[in-house]
């Protein structure tokens, strides 16, 4: 890819968290007092009156307004010449390295790059609009594969030499990248050709609005061949092994009209209910339970093998608990149910019913890769909410121009 992306010594303060994990008050505290925040282009309604609806033209006008202005300014320059970048991201003890690149909509199209979620229509249009109207597609798809022998060493190997880019984010999360050109581009290029499938491990609605995106532009263009920018979208893609994904955890504001005794009542009815447990499930098949300050080890019987999403602990407990007992019958779309990402730790679940903004909260063991990839394979979906991969890819380190 040929990307718009930061000089080296601004990188840190232009790139953002991605646009959707953050909520617009989070995203205007942290844009505060840095103008050259990749905010100002991702969430623009920061930048406009409270009262501002966030899915307006001017948000996108404002956006794209903003995105010219640090191209104008070089605090965004677009490469000489085509590359791949080799990424590697660094959370703790936990590291993970992968190539950014371009991939083609016609491999998304054809299932060549795997779903395992169900998009909005309505964040879908967002994007279309956004990186349309600004003309780039400035957030990374962030994708998976099985790892292989020529891959990992490709990985090993290039990451020897002066880094692109080198620094850590407002998390603590140190961001290296090196950019790879020539023969050996030419090899990751070879490499990744004998790689049978990619899996979108976050960004499904990126992924979807880009897709959609080349489909507007084709229907306008009557000399379109394929190869034209807009059939393309940035990805990172990462091996299996090397990636972390985090619970994504429930809370639910009320109790569905009873009590916390007719709570442990119903749900003892449906599993074996311990007090005082971990807050934090050790194996599958169990879920933490938070109520009345004490935690508690839901223990459930796991489905033979059989259909991949009805053995997830996500399923489980919604088609027991959630559904039956709560009264949450979509997830999806029940206001009475919220999720709270893995990295915010059972301590934030502590602070929500403690304070009363839930009434109980669960505390979920993460699905692993191999149940993804299972269920991607299946061309099944999985339940909302079911994974939180961390770290984060940064917005705005690797522009893709249409």
């Amino acid at each position: 890819m040929r990307a718009d992306r930061p000089p080296p010594k601004e990188a840190v303060r232009v790139t953002s968290p991605p646009y959707d994990t953050l909520s617009t008050t989070e995203a205007r505290a942290l844009a505060k007092d840095n103008p050259l925040s990749f905010l100002h282009v991702s969430r623009a309604e920061i930048d406009l009156p409270d009262s501002q609806d966030p899915y307006s033209d001017a948000v996108y006008a404002r956006a794209k307004e903003y995105f010219e202005k640090l191209r104008k300014e070089e605090h965004l320059i677009r490469d000489s010449e085509p590359a791949i970048y080799l990424y590697e991201q660094r959370m703790g003890a936990h590291a993970q390295r992968g190539f950014v690149a371009l991939c083609h909509v016609d491999d998304y199209e054809k299932n060549v790059i795997k779903k395992h979620e169900k998009t909005r229509e309505a964040k879908e249009n967002d994007r279309l609009k956004h990186n349309t109207t600004i003309g780039a597609q400035p957030g990374l798809v962030f994708l998976a594969f099985r790892d292989n022998a020529t891959t990992d060493d490709l990985l090993s190997d290039l990451g020897s030499g002066k880094p692109l880019y080198d620094f850590k984010d407002e998390n603590k999360v140190q961001h290296t990248a090196w950019r790879v050109t020539g023969a050996k581009a030419g090899d990751i290029v070879a490499a990744f050709a004998q790689v049978p499938a990619a899996y979108i491990a976050d960004g499904h609605h990126r992924a979807a609005s880009a897709w959609r995106a080349a489909k507007t532009f084709r229907a306008k263009n009557k000399n379109h061949t394929g190869n034209e920018p807009y059939n393309w979208f940035p990805a990172c893609i990462f091996p299996a092994s090397s990636l972390r994904i985090l619970p994504y955890n429930r809370m639910v504001r009320d109790l569905n009209g009873m009590d916390e005794s007719e709570l442990l009542q119903k749900i003892g009815e449906i599993c074996s209910v311990t007090p005082n447990a971990l807050a934090e499930p050790t194996k599958p098949g169990h879920v933490s339970m938070y109520l009345e300050k004490r935690w508690y080890d839901l223990s459930f019987k796991v489905p033979p093998k059989g259909n991949p999403i009805a053995r997830l602990d996500v399923s489980i407990l919604q088609d027991r608990v959630l559904g039956p007992v709560l009264g949450i019958d979509d997830p999806r779309l029940n206001t009475r149910i919220d999720f709270v990402g893995g990295v915010r730790g059972t301590k934030e679940l502590e602070k929500l019913v403690d304070t009363g903004a839930a009434a109980v909260a669960f505390s979920m063991y993460p699905v692993t890769l191999d149940q993804l990839m299972e269920i991607a394979d299946a061309g099944q979906i999985m339940p909302p909410k079911s994974t939180w991969f961390e770290p984060k890819l940064r917005s705005g380190l690797f522009i893709h121009p249409y």
